[in-house]
């Protein structure tokens, strides 16, 4: 397969000239110029809210005004991670991307097809004077990726419709009719910095190649996270070295939504500790390459020596380490509901490290679908955290999105995929946090569904999408277009 082989052409065409605008999350200013000129050029009504989230809206096909109104809605902001090798500028430079085999990739980036595959499927759409429909209102919301920044800011009454379809899912055949709600929590370890002991070696411990991922899609596939491994074993020789480790540095993830997927400490023992040190390293590489054999299979460990930095003060230091060995991480509980009962309730990443000068700054999601038990499981690390003395702050909670019973847009969805298809889809529910479960706060009375084309990997260099559900995903929503009820 080759680009000029890509269906629906009308879909890749807008997706190709999405990813000539950079749109990191919080950096949407020229995805926002884009479309309202796009609005604008095509006589469609336009309007931009306080918050930065775009709606055009479309009138119907002759024959169709009767219908009710229908909301497409995906966001337009994207994760920027790169490979370590790779120079880009994400509020600069566009995607490259190329096709491999039936999977469309970027060039050592993220792809942005979350969500700019929603964004292009709206926009062919809008473009489109073929295509039999009622009213439509296409939004697009800012922000997403790192708050839900523009579905929190949207106020009620943007939206008209009563019907709505979130193009923000990464399986094709699944429809999602729930999702989780999550929050952050945001720990700080203070500290002053020493100048080493006479008599101690410095190591620089890196672990790369993790398949990482995001943190409610892919945090029930058994992967690892860099962050925990690294501080499993800092703690193992903290409790072993008779003197203890000295901590220089801990670096790992960048995204509060992603699974982190490498990382690098610099550290310190007694000089006559480190062949020992060393002989550890290589045989908790070899335990926990073959812990994670099935899901982890490009995983590389190194250990090198290094120069003698300053270091953290101690107490501090083995504050922090306990406590990363301390804190829940990974699924947690599984769904009660028995339409649901396969999928992760609530669960837990330690997200990402980052050292400075003066302050090791940590990140953790927690996810669930019920919000008690996001209540209890924020708190459980919050805890975690407060005992080691760090100083803590949480962010902004967003709400999970409960299944409706008796949607009417639910029994569309799948009667026009069987139509299609000749087989049902799944109904389900997603650990991911979705922008519905905002709007269901803010239109209470919104029928909701999401679907889209199949996407692997999202939020890490090695995202794809996976080319012929694109087209499948597009038929599908023509076909529910053509079939919405009357008002």
């Amino acid at each position: 397969m080759t680009k000029n082989d890509l269906k629906p052409a009308r879909v890749f065409e807008q997706f190709a000239k999405i990813n000539q605008i950079p749109r990191p999350s919080k950096h949407e200013e020229q995805m926002i110029e884009y479309l309202k000129e796009f609005g604008k050029s095509h006589n469609l009504e336009t309007v931009v809210d306080k918050t930065g989230n775009v709606i055009i809206r479309k009138p119907a096909t002759p024959g169709y005004e009767d219908r009710e109104t229908i909301i497409l809605q995906s966001h337009m902001d994207m994760v920027c991670d790169k490979l370590v090798d790779v120079d880009v500028d994400f509020t600069k430079d566009a995607i490259q991307t190329y096709v491999d085999g039936e999977w469309m990739k970027a060039k050592g980036t993220t792809l942005g097809a979350d969500d700019g595959i929603g964004c292009a499927i709206e926009l062919a759409i809008l473009d489109s004077d073929d295509i039999e429909h009622g009213p439509v209102e296409c939004v697009f919301t800012r922000d997403e990726e790192t708050g839900l920044t523009g579905a929190h800011g949207m106020e009620a009454g943007f939206m008209k419709g009563n019907m709505l379809i979130n193009l923000d899912s990464e399986d094709e055949g699944l429809i999602f009719v729930s999702c989780a709600g999550g929050q952050t929590i945001h720990a700080t370890f203070d500290f002053s910095r020493e100048k080493a002991p006479a008599g101690y070696f410095f190591l620089k411990l890196n672990i790369k190649g993790l398949n990482g991922g995001h943190s409610g899609d892919d945090i029930d596939k058994k992967r690892a996270n860099a962050i925990k491994i690294l501080a499993r074993f800092l703690y193992m020789e903290m409790e072993k070295q008779e003197d203890g480790i000295l901590l220089a540095s801990f670096n790992s993830g960048k995204m509060h939504n992603a699974i982190p997927r490498d990382g690098q400490v610099v550290f310190a023992v007694k000089n006559e500790a480190k062949e020992q040190v060393r002989a550890d390293w290589n045989i908790f590489a070899s335990e926990v390459e073959d812990e994670f054999h099935v899901t982890e299979q490009s995983m590389h460990f190194s250990m090198e020596s290094t120069d003698a930095v300053d270091i953290i003060e101690s107490q501090v230091a083995d504050r922090f380490i306990m406590a990363l060995q301390a804190v829940d991480n990974g699924p947690l509980t599984h769904c009660q509901d028995e339409a649901i009962a396969e999928m992760v309730e609530t669960s837990s990443n330690v997200a990402s490290v980052a050292t400075t000068e003066d302050s090791i700054e940590i990140v953790a999601s927690q996810r669930s679908n019920v919000m008690s038990n996001l209540d209890n499981m924020t708190n459980t690390v919050k805890a975690a955290f407060q005992l080691a003395g760090a100083k803590i702050s949480v962010g902004d909670k967003y709400p999970a999105w409960k299944m409706r019973a008796n949607s009417a847009l639910t029994d569309l969805t799948v009667k026009s995929y069987e139509k299609l298809f000749g087989k049902e889809p799944l109904v389900k529910g997603i650990h991911a946090g979705l922008e519905c479960g905002l709007f269901s706060e803010k239109y209470p009375n919104l029928d909701m569904v999401s679907f889209g084309p199949t996407l692997r990997n999202v939020h890490t260099p090695e995202e794809a999408l996976l080319i012929p559900t694109v087209q499948m995903v597009w038929d599908h929503l023509l076909e529910v277009l053509r079939n919405l009820p009357k008002k």
